[in-house]
């Protein structure tokens, strides 16, 4: 019998035998990393009894412990390999047999305690336990922090920012392009010449593009959440006039369209802000792809419900309906968005670390270094490349309906079928190429390489198969062609629309304002262009024009583009 003085000073007796039918192997170790002590033991009987587990001194465990080194070391080996990290391991309370061998009061030993290792429910659940007192105090199973709860309340916060921008974009292209339909009834009801229609529909960008570098300015002072709330209730409001303004005069149609841009116009650079505060350079590319998405989709939304609603309720119906969804995304936006997340009281710590990386938070910007923005190259190739890219996308999606129904002989009907198309390519081409370079990004290839490799294809992909366009004799080699052009073309949301937050994330927003800018001057002069081009020319130079600015957007931005971080 060996006497030994626990931590809590209480004598323990330790009996143990040397008979065959209980020959056993005691060793102490250190125990959990607070430093308690345990008792391990085996036995080779097949009855292995187990008692309660004494704390012990260092002093007491070295006294007990002085046996050979062999039989020290293979204890020690095997209390080593059945335990582990209290993370991923968890004890059962020890039973206590009054006897080992007949019923012998006195020959009560240490056991081996019995083990159990605890199911883990969710592969991505860190769980981190605090071991108190003695392993037996430890409950067999523990229950993960967070399991029983539900799994909205789990749902990353930077992913449900992405979700509501996902959705603002869906009402923005939505309230949009109900126009394009309510049109044809309104200018029959009114009496509206083309020439009013033409004027019509380009007012919209006449608040669009005084609010894209403004709009940008604001999100980076004042955080995106406020601007971007502040536009979707605008543009709603204003998508909800329309009607009231039609049957007062043609001015204040005019002005409430014109309004409507106001709104449409904060929301690119307000997103652009909020999502680089809150979204890794790791999940960038598939964040932005998901939230562009939205607007593609928006159009096949609107195109697809607005015939119906005018035939059932009359051409105002559209604009309610669709202005009224506003108000249901705005009250959502106040209750889950936060500008960044060092203002979001309900983010884990985990996630804050996982977005920041290591970042430090820094405060709004109060001034706009201008002098220093416009004198760095690789905005200047973000300017460029945004102006050679929605050349070539303002023309198709614009001039597409009236390409199908000239050339490819189509009816109107098909041709408002054929349009959801390159939308519907682009959305799902979007996603699979933030995807792809997500992926290249983890793989440990430069954030530039992928940002370039990306603009490449959205480059080139568009110029080959509008080059491809114009050798093509049948209508479905001519719609493959179109919808592969658009679907390559959605490679630049990898591309150029993720490197604002990269070269400059505390002026994504004015980035994106800047560049935006180019983007819609080059929809508004292309589109004007295409027709003077059509007057006197055909649509293979149409396609000759779009072609050749591609592969000047392509040549600039891999010579000039980066993905490091230029303004600080």
């Amino acid at each position: 019998m060996v006497v030994v003085t626990g931590v809590t000073g209480k004598q323990h007796e330790l009996m143990y035998s040397t008979s065959p039918h209980c020959r056993w192997v005691c060793s102490l170790v250190r125990g959990d990393r607070n430093g308690r002590q345990i008792t391990r033991s085996t036995a080779d009987t097949a009855q292995q009894p187990s008692v309660q587990q004494p704390l012990m001194s260092s002093s007491a465990m070295m006294r007990f412990c002085n046996a050979s080194p062999k039989r020290r070391l293979l204890s020690r080996v095997e209390c080593f390999l059945s335990s582990s990290d209290p993370v991923t391991s968890g004890w059962k309370k020890p039973r206590r047999r009054e006897s080992l061998t007949g019923g012998s009061d006195n020959a009560s030993c240490v056991a081996r305690p019995e083990y159990r290792v605890p199911t883990r429910k969710r592969a991505d659940c860190k769980a981190k336990f605090e071991m108190t007192g003695s392993p037996s105090d430890v409950p067999a199973e523990a229950v993960l922090p967070g399991e029983d709860a539900a799994w909205w309340q789990q749902f990353p916060k930077r992913w449900t920012i992405v979700v509501l921008c996902f959705f603002s974009f869906l009402l923005c292209n939505m309230d949009r392009v109900n126009m394009s339909i309510a049109i044809l009834p309104m200018s029959a009801e009114y009496g509206w010449s083309p020439a009013t229609v033409g004027l019509i529909q380009s007012s919209f960008f006449w608040g669009y593009l005084l609010t894209q570098i403004l709009g940008g300015i604001w999100a980076d002072r004042f955080g995106g959440k406020v601007v971007l709330g502040f536009g979707v209730v605008w543009w709603s409001i204003a998508t909800m006039l329309t009607p009231v303004a039609a049957k007062l005069g043609l001015p204040f149609l005019l002005v409430v369209r014109a309004f409507m841009g106001i709104g449409e116009g904060v929301a690119m650079p307000a997103m652009n802000n909020i999502l680089s505060k809150w979204i890794p350079v790791s999940e960038r590319s598939r964040s932005l792809s998901l939230v562009y998405s939205g607007m593609y989709l928006g159009s096949v939304t609107g195109l697809a419900f607005s015939p119906f609603l005018i035939s059932k309720f009359g051409w105002p119906s559209v604009f309610y309906a669709f202005g009224s969804l506003g108000s249901i995304w705005f009250a959502l936006w106040q209750r889950k968005a936060r500008s960044s997340p060092s203002e979001d009281p309900d983010i884990s710590e985990d996630e804050k670390r996982h977005i920041l990386g290591g970042n430090t938070v820094k405060e709004p910007v109060s001034s706009i270094p201008w002098r220093l923005i416009l004198s760095k190259p690789p905005v200047w190739a973000l300017i460029i490349s945004h102006f050679c890219h929605n050349w070539g996308t303002f023309i198709l999606l614009t001039w597409m309906p009236t390409y199908y129904n000239q050339v490819l002989k189509f009816n109107l009907t098909e041709s408002g079928l054929l349009c959801v198309l390159p939308w519907l390519t682009m959305a799902v081409f979007a996603n699979i190429g933030g995807w792809i370079a997500d992926t290249l990004v983890a793989k440990g290839v430069s954030i530039t390489n992928v940002r370039k490799i990306m603009q490449s294809i959205g480059f080139l992909g568009p110029a080959f198969f509008l080059t491809l366009l114009s050798k093509v004799r049948t209508p479905a080699m001519a719609v493959l062609c179109m919808a592969c052009s658009q679907g390559s073309d959605a490679f630049s949301q990898s591309g150029l629309y993720s490197n604002h937050q990269d070269i400059g994330p505390r002026y994504a927003g004015v980035l994106l304002g800047l560049s935006n800018t180019a983007g819609v001057l080059a929809g508004v002069f292309g589109t004007a262009a295409t027709g003077y081009i059509l007057q006197k020319g055909s649509w293979d130079n149409v396609f000759q024009v779009a072609v050749i600015l591609y592969i000047v957007g392509t040549v600039v931005w891999n010579v000039f583009s980066t993905g490091e971080r230029i303004l600080e």
